[in-house]
C-alpha cells in the first residue's frame, strides 16, 4: 500500500509522491526559545519524529530541517530571568530545546536555523516581493499586500474580507489592508510589546526592550516580522518547494497561511506539497499552552513518567488528534508499555533459552508475527495512523505471552521474527527502547551527575578549587561535558 497522508491545503486524503523519488524534503515549525518546550510541543516533535522514522523505514533519503526561533518580542519579555538580552535568554532555550529533544530519543534534524543567522536571506525575500509589487513600504517597516495575491486564503479558506486583523494598532494605522502583515518591523521592540508577556521577576519592560536585537535594512533599522522568518530559512536549507511541512494545527492561520503567500509570491513555485497538522494536547478542556500557564514540561513529564511512557502515550492517538493529558491517559499508556516491554522481554528470554528449537513450528505465532507487519505498516500508510499500528503490536505482543504460556518447546524462528518485529517497528520507528536503556537509565544517570556537580560546587564554595577541577575532569573522562555559566553549570552527554 502507498503512504497516503491527509493533506490540509486540499482537505483531501492523497498518495504520498516527493519531488524526488527516493528523497523527502521535511519542515516542521519549530519553537520561539521563550519558555521550556512543555508536553505539546514535545507531542509534535514526537509525530514528526515518527514520520522522520516512517519514511525512513519506506527507504527515503529523508532531510529534516526544524528552526528556533530566536527573535521575538516573548524572548525579550524574559530578560532579567534567565538572561541578560535577548540573545542570552533565546540561547538559554535553545540548549533547553536541545537536552529535551535527545531525552526523548528523538532523531537529529539535518539542520536547526535560527532566524538570528538567517537575517540576510529574510531581507532579499522581502526585497524579492517589494520588488514584485506583492509587498510595500510604511514608516520603514514592509507589508505583504493580500489583495494582490490571488491564492490568499487557499490554506485556511478564509476570504480576505472575512480575514481577521494581523498585527498591533499601531501597524494597522499604517496599512492598506488590515489583513495585511509585517514582512519588516521598523525600529526596535516597544515597552508595550512585551508589557503582557513578562513575568514577575523579569526586568522591567522599558529595560528589557534596549536589549532587543535590530539590524541594518534597505528600509532602515529593524527586525523581520514572524512570518517571513519560515519562509526564509526553510527555503534556504530544503528549496523553493519541498514535501512535508508539519506544524501545529493553531498556527494554520495566520502563520502557515502568510508563509505560502509570501514564499509563493517571492519564488514563483509551489512552497510546500503536503501540509500536516498536529492536534493539541488538552488539559481539562482547554488547550495546554504556556501562556495559560496550564502545561506540564517537557522536561518534567519525562522525570515523572520515563521517555517509553511518554512516547507510548503520544502515539496511542493519530498525529491530527486532540489527545487529552491527564493521569488516567497516562496510566493507559504505562500500562500498555509495560505490556509491549514485557512481551518483548518474554520473546527475547524464550529464544535465547535452552527450550527453543528449530522445528517445534508454531503456525499462531508465525501467523502473528505476519499479521502484525502486515497491519503496521497498512496503519502507518493510512495517514501515518499510530493509534492503530501501536495496536497491532500490542496483539503481538498477546501472541508471544500465549506462545510461551502454553508451551514446554519453544519455536525459535517464531520469536526470532517476533524479536525483529518489536525491534524494528516499536523501537525503529515509534522510537521505543526495546532491549536498551530507557528514560529511567537516563534519569538516574542525569541524578548522578548532579550529585557530583552538587559536590563540586560546595568544594569550589570551600576554596578547594584543585578538588573541583577534578571532578569535572573525571566527568570529563566519563564524556559528560560540563560548562560553567552565571547561571550555574549545564552539561551534555557528548
Amino acid at each position: 500500500m502507498t503512504l497516503q497522508v491527509t493533506n490540509t491545503l486540499t482537505g483531501e486524503r492523497e498518495a504520498f509522491e516527493p519531488v524526488t523519488d527516493d528523497e523527502v524534503l521535511l519542515y516542521l515549525c519549530g519553537l520561539t526559545t521563550s519558555d521550556p518546550a512543555h508536553v505539546g510541543h514535545a507531542r509534535t516533535w514526537t509525530h514528526t519524529d515518527v514520520i522522520h522514522r516512517w519514511l525512513d523505514y519506506l527507504g527515503y533519503d529523508v532531510r529534516h530541517v526544524e528552526n528556533f526561533t530566536d527573535v521575538n518580542e516573548k524572548i525579550v519579555a524574559r530578560v532579567g530571568e534567565v538572561g541578560d538580552d535577548e540573545a542570552d535568554v533565546a540561547r538559554h532555550y535553545t540548549q533547553s530545546f536541545i537536552e529535551d529533544m535527545r531525552a526523548l530519543n528523538l532523531k537529529r534534524a539535518d539542520v536547526y536555523p535560527r532566524v538570528s543567522e538567517h537575517i540576510d536571506e529574510i531581507i532579499a525575500m522581502v526585497e524579492t516581493l517589494v520588488d514584485a509589487g506583492y509587498a510595500y513600504e510604511s514608516n520603514g517597516s514592509v507589508y505583504f499586500d493580500v489583495s494582490a495575491d490571488d491564492d490568499y486564503g487557499k490554506l485556511s479558506n478564509q476570504d480576505i474580507e472575512d480575514s481577521e486583523a494581523q498585527g498591533d494598532e499601531d501597524e494597522r494605522a499604517e496599512k492598506r489592508n488590515p489583513a495585511d502583515f509585517a514582512l519588516w518591523k521598523a525600529g526596535g521592540v516597544a515597552p508595550e510589546d512585551i508589557e503582557e508577556h513578562r513575568h514577575d521577576d523579569a526586568a522591567p519592560a522599558e529595560e528589557a526592550a534596549e536589549t532587543a536585537q535590530t539590524w541594518d535594512s534597505p528600509w532602515g533599522e529593524g527586525r523581520p516580522g514572524w512570518h517571513i522568518e519560515c519562509s526564509a530559512m526553510s527555503t534556504t536549507h530544503l528549496g523553493d518547494t519541498f514535501d512535508i511541512h508539519v506544524a501545529g494545527s493553531d498556527l494554520v492561520f495566520p502563520h502557515n497561511e502568510n508563509e505560502i503567500a509570501q514564499s509563493e509570491c517571492a519564488t514563483g513555485q509551489e512552497f510546500a506539497n503536503y501540509w500536516l497538522h498536529t492536534g493539541m494536547v488538552q488539559v481539562e478542556d482547554e488547550k495546554m499552552s504556556s501562556s495559560l500557564q496550564n502545561f506540564t514540561s517537557a522536561r518534567a513529564a519525562i522525570d515523572e513518567f520515563g521517555v517509553d511512557v511518554l512516547r507510548t502515550f503520544f502515539v496511542s492517538t493519530v498525529y491530527s488528534a486532540d489527545p487529552t493529558f491527564s493521569e488516567e491517559t497516562l496510566a493507559e499508556a504505562e500500562e500498555r508499555w509495560e505490556r509491549l516491554e514485557r512481551g518483548y522481554e518474554r520473546a527475547v528470554e524464550a529464544a535465547d533459552g535452552v527450550d527453543a528449537y528449530a522445528t517445534e513450528p508454531d503456525s499462531a505465532l508465525r501467523e502473528a508475527v505476519d499479521v502484525t507487519r502486515t497491519d503496521f505498516e497498512a496503519a502507518m500508510n493510512d495517514d501515518l495512523n499510530t493509534r492503530e499500528a501501536m495496536a497491532a503490536l500490542l496483539d503481538l505482543a498477546s501472541a508471544v505471552n500465549a506462545h510461551v504460556d502454553e508451551r514446554d518447546r519453544y519455536d525459535f524462528p517464531a520469536l526470532k521474527r517476533a524479536v525483529d518485529a518489536f525491534e524494528e517497528l516499536g523501537g525503529d520507528v515509534f522510537g521505543l527502547s526495546f532491549g536498551g536503556p530507557d528514560g529511567g537509565e537516563v534519569r538516574v544517570a542525569e541524578d548522578l551527575v548532579e550529585l557530583v556537580l552538587d559536590l563540586r560546587a560546595e568544594e569550589r564554595e570551600a576554596g578547594n578549587y584543585e578538588r573541583a577541577d577534578e571532578l569535572r575532569d573525571a566527568l570529563d573522562d566519563l564524556g559528560i561535558e560540563v560548562e560553567d555559566s552565571d547561571d550555574g553549570p549545564t552539561y551534555r552527554f557528548e
